[in-house]
């Protein structure tokens, strides 16, 4: 009798099984995440932008939400006010405005400040937080603070965060921490990943692709002379894996997320191992014992780990560490 056909219907009712079993799985993943989107009472959902008031407070915080998504064509190389930034748009690292889940928005914003913060060690208005970002994230300069585009930029982040109650961060909110890796992150696996998922809107060398009118970028730059510099949150890799899992490539959200989390940590080391401009650290965090183990800039409380340990990890066993030397 021959059996090589009974072999191979086996074979095939094993693949067919075990795909079968995969696609529930991925189906019962994706449900749940889903549902968790459909859930008011779980996740963070951005006040209704029709629902602004037709008042002058209304058209300021309108002002507010035009200069967050078109942050260069008023503040940019090209500038309608003055130059303050390296042509990047604050939409660029807060996505839809500042509105999408997991997508860096503001929703913790108004309702979160002032408060201390660690890596000044003082107390920070909305306005200092907003410096921060033409500093760092855009590589530029402060805006005056008590100037018309401030207050529409803070009308706005108010509005934004209505919905949120006093000090509290709500599911969605900011961009998501992921499980840290055992290993470091791999920059080398990371090019991999961006050749393959990145370079089509960022371009092969991070450039970044320029709106037809130059105002702005369609797609932002990653490194070089016109991105984030070494001072930015998202020079943090932790904060720019996270920001990645929920919003890249192009189409993801936070319910259907493309790439896993060890592509996500090894890009984001690819791309901060390229050229950004340096921002002086030295100041930040003058308590040592508040800097982030996972901060890439010294110094540090401990002597164990080299800077590069504090860029790229591996985290896990830092932070065992630290959490050692706070008495966990």
């Amino acid at each position: 009798m021959n059996r090589k056909p009974i072999i191979l219907l086996f074979i095939l009712a094993v693949i067919l099984l075990s795909l079968l079993i995969s696609k529930k799985t991925s189906e019962k993943n994706s449900k749940n995440k889903l549902d968790f989107a459909g859930n008011k009472d779980l996740i963070w959902i951005p006040p209704d932008i029709r629902k602004i008031p037709n008042t002058e407070e209304g058209a300021l915080i309108l002002y507010g939400r035009a200069l967050v998504i078109n942050t260069a064509f008023y503040f940019g190389p090209k500038a309608t006010i003055r130059k303050a930034g390296n042509g990047m748009n604050c939409q660029n690292c807060h996505l839809e405005a500042g509105t999408k889940v997991f997508g860096n928005n503001f929703s913790k914003v108004a309702n979160g400040y002032p408060r201390f913060k660690d890596r000044s060690g003082q107390k920070e208005s909305i306005e200092k937080k907003v410096e921060d970002c033409f500093e760092r994230s855009m590589n530029g300069d402060i805006i005056d603070s008590t100037g018309k585009e401030m207050k529409a930029i803070v009308a706005y982040l108010n509005w934004v965060g209505s919905n949120t109650a006093k000090n509290q961060s709500p599911p969605g909110a900011g961009i998501e921490k992921l499980p840290l890796m055992k290993r470091a992150a791999d920059s080398s696996k990371g090019r991999i990943v961006f050749l393959t998922r990145c370079q089509s809107c960022h371009g092969k060398d991070g450039e970044g692709k320029l709106k037809e009118n130059g105002l702005g970028y369609l797609y932002p730059p990653l490194w070089g002379k016109y991105t984030f510099n070494t001072g930015a949150s998202m020079y943090q890799i932790s904060k720019l894996a996270g920001f990645v899992k929920n919003n890249m490539p192009y189409g993801t959200t936070y319910a259907k997320p493309i790439l896993n989390n060890e592509e996500c940590w090894d890009v984001a080391a690819y791309i901060n191992s390229n050229f950004h401009l340096k921002k002086e650290t030295e100041a930040d965090y003058p308590d040592r014992t508040k800097k982030p183990f996972d901060y890439p800039f010294g110094p540090y409380v401990d002597n164990k780990f080299s800077e590069k340990d504090h860029k790229y990890g591996p985290f896990i066993i830092m932070k065992k560490y630290y959490d050692s030397l706070k008495g966990h």
